[in-house]
């Protein structure tokens, strides 16, 4: 097993090589850290999708202002997708 795999220590900083990720493990970067915003339409009527960084939905907004500060409200980081 490698040295580098499970969580740091506090205080502790690791440095990993992207390239020997799994597909599980890039899957998850971000997933509690970042949120995307979509346009979509929903029923004839212009909305905003929220998505996880894994792409699970998460909510629906009538504006992108309000889903970018529910994104906000949850102390994740908004990316606008398009």
């Amino acid at each position: 097993m490698d040295e580098n795999t499970g969580p740091a220590a506090p205080g502790e900083t690791r440095i990993v090589d992207i390239r020997h990720l799994t597909t599980e493990q890039l899957a998850g970067l971000g997933v509690s850290q970042i949120a995307y915003v979509k346009p979509v339409m929903m029923n004839g009527v212009r909305a905003f999708a929220i998505h996880a960084a894994d792409g699970t939905p998460m909510a629906l907004a009538g504006e992108i202002d309000v889903a970018v500060a529910a994104i906000r409200q949850q102390e994740m980081l908004p990316t606008l997708v398009h």
